[in-house]
């Protein structure tokens, strides 16, 4: 378990759900992590859309870390409604969290990763950039943006040895989505997924520990979706 040896690597929305999971993975894989997040009980609070506090976190971090390796932009924010029923406030707080804080702290880890001669960024995507979901538009957009970001870094980082991806989970049972899908939510999921099982937070983890190690050091710009074969079949 020591793929990750060695390697720092920093890490947000790191408070809970997958971005925890991925967090646990890599430290389990023997990096030092960062775990960043708007919550105060973690090591390294910032909310991401603050690009001033975002560059302080990563200056901390590396400062004590020596280096970074690895960056994995989870943070998120959501609020699912129709687009007309949409509040003005939500919508920002859902760009200022979901998308600028992914330019915010790729800006800021780059020149690190540079310096360390390589590393792999990872962004969190969703399978909902694959099929229309009600309620979803604002959501779903941001990840649009995500994909093709992911895709044009990829191409503008490769000669610094800096590997872009990111994952799309279908649909896992973590905190936040507790809040907004219930039991028989989840069940319907399940159901129409081919592989009649859910992926988990720690299945996420692991796939970015892949991602993040040597084993994956021909992917580039590639969106891995870990959803059963949802998106195989449509919503």
């Amino acid at each position: 378990m020591t793929r990750l040896k060695n390697k720092a690597a920093f890490i947000t929305g790191a408070g809970g759900g997958i971005g925890r999971a991925i967090a646990d993975a890599m430290e389990r894989e023997g990096a030092k992590v960062a775990r960043v997040d708007i919550d105060g009980s973690t090591p390294y609070q910032c909310d991401v859309s603050d690009r001033s506090a975002v560059f302080r976190a990563m200056q901390r971090f590396v400062a004590e870390a020596g280096g970074l390796d690895i960056l994995v932009n989870n943070a998120v924010y959501f609020h699912y409604a129709p687009l007309v029923e949409m509040p003005e406030d939500k919508i920002h707080r859902m760009l200022d969290v979901g998308l600028k804080g992914v330019y915010w702290a790729t800006q800021a880890a780059t020149p690190h990763l540079i310096a360390r001669g390589g590393g792999s960024v990872i962004n969190l995507s969703s399978v909902a950039v694959s099929f229309g979901i009600t309620n979803a538009s604002v959501y779903s957009s941001i990840k649009g943006a995500i994909d093709a970001f992911t895709r044009q870094q990829a191409v503008e980082l490769a000669p610094h040895r800096i590997r872009v991806n990111a994952l799309a989970p279908g649909p896992v049972s973590t905190p936040g989505a507790n809040t907004v899908i219930d039991q028989a939510g989840w069940e319907k999921r399940r159901a129409r997924t081919p592989l009649q099982r859910l992926a988990t937070p720690e299945e996420i983890g692991a796939a970015a520990v892949y991602l993040a190690s040597d084993d994956a050091r021909s992917i580039a710009g590639v969106t891995l979706k870990i959803d059963g074969a949802i998106t195989v079949v449509g919503p």
